[in-house]
């Protein structure tokens, strides 16, 4: 038998980042706070993005096949929480955020530490969240600084 609690309490122990997935199908932009997110392989250079089966977004990048990942700076919690709620309840979420396309039309947050892009190659749905696999077409570094982390902002998402 599964200890519900327990399960919850080792999954919480799971380190994650806290970063801005930003996407556009056909010029309309979205965007939202990820956090589970990995490197998946050096050659080519893969990574996995968890992406709630429920959002907009996710139907988005299902029908574009691209995503970017602006990486957040620790100290823009406020930023994330902005990202965390869904478009249908607040609308344009990059109505007050300086932002720019990148060359598939992807918005990244201009003050991020930087952001990869990525064409996916690859898509698994199973559970909530459907796990794209994206291959990083660019990366820029914006500035160097530490990484906003999950478990700095008293926040839980997960277990």
């Amino acid at each position: 038998m599964l200890d519900e609690k327990a399960k919850k309490i080792m999954l919480r122990k799971i380190p994650h980042g806290l970063y801005i997935c930003g996407v556009n199908n056909g010029g309309e932009l979205n965007g939202f706070t990820a956090s589970w997110l990995m490197q998946a392989s050096f050659q080519p250079p893969l990574i996995v993005n968890c992406v709630r089966k429920d959002s907009t977004s996710e139907q988005m990048i299902k029908a574009s096949g691209v995503f970017a990942i602006s990486f957040l700076e620790d100290g823009q919690k406020d930023l994330a929480q902005k990202f965390f709620k869904p478009i249908s309840r607040v609308g344009n979420k990059f109505g007050d955020v300086e932002f720019y396309l990148t060359e598939t039309g992807c918005p990244i947050i201009s003050n991020s530490l930087g952001y990869v892009e990525c064409n996916v190659v690859d898509l698994v749905e199973k559970g909530d969240h459907t796990i794209y696999v994206g291959e990083v077409i660019a990366a820029v570094v914006h500035r160097e600084g530490k990484q906003l982390l999950l478990e700095t902002t008293g926040w839980n998402y997960g277990g």
